[in-house]
């Protein structure tokens, strides 16, 4: 499948990076394609290592993708999608990984969108020819692609009006190694996935590491 990744953070470079591994076709979108392969960081690391991996402006790398993944941060995501254009979005599943969170206050942070919408919803408004899904968004980079090293089983949900969106989402969530999905219901339902960080937040700053995961136990 040829997929956009919108962002070059962590994210964006975690999940471009498991996307080539299973044989898709990937191109990462950025603001400003020459700048990013001649960054001195991690992210133009990245991009010099990993040439198969394409790079494009937001607008040319979703409009030649079939998915598109929103990694960029959820305070600018609107923006960032709204570079790659409702032309681009329309039709397409837009997977959306993101998160609300507003740093402006120090740490840790607070949510932008709260209890009666969410960043999610807000996305598939603005843009309602794309089919977007919410996942991925209560858990680490790392273990977002490589979900095994937990050792242990773990739980990923997936939020969405398109049933065949989801669908397809799950089957990717599934090739990363993600074995329990599940499917909370219309995409008004990130709004219980967006407002789970600040408890993430505080486990985090508990358990002294990133590296967790919740496991929903039901009989």
């Amino acid at each position: 499948m040829r997929i956009a990744v919108l962002g070059t953070g962590m994210v964006g470079r975690a999940l471009a990076s498991r996307l080539d591994e299973l044989g898709h076709e990937v191109t990462i979108g950025t603001r400003d394609p020459d700048r990013t392969r001649g960054r001195a960081d991690e992210t133009g690391d990245f991009v010099r290592a990993h040439p198969d991996i394409g790079l494009a402006d937001f607008k040319a790398a979703a409009t030649s993708s079939e998915a598109v993944v929103n990694a960029s941060s959820g305070l600018v995501s609107l923006d960032v999608l709204t570079l790659a254009g409702a032309p681009a979005l329309a039709g397409k599943v837009l997977i959306d990984i993101s998160n609300p969170l507003d740093f402006s206050k120090g740490f840790p942070p607070t949510l932008a969108v709260v209890d009666t919408d969410s960043l999610g919803e807000q996305i598939q408004r603005a843009f309602p020819e794309a089919r977007v899904v919410k996942t991925l968004n209560t858990l680490n980079a790392d273990l977002m692609v490589h979900p095994a090293t937990l050792g242990a089983p773990s739980t990923v949900f997936v939020s969405g009006d398109d049933e065949s969106a989801k669908s397809l989402v799950i089957d990717l969530l599934r090739s990363f190694g993600h074995a329990d999905v599940v499917d909370l219901g219309g995409i008004e339902t990130a709004r219980g996935t967006e407002m789970y960080l600040p408890l993430w937040l505080r486990l985090m700053g508990s358990l002294g590491t990133a590296t967790f995961n919740i496991h929903v136990v039901r009989p």
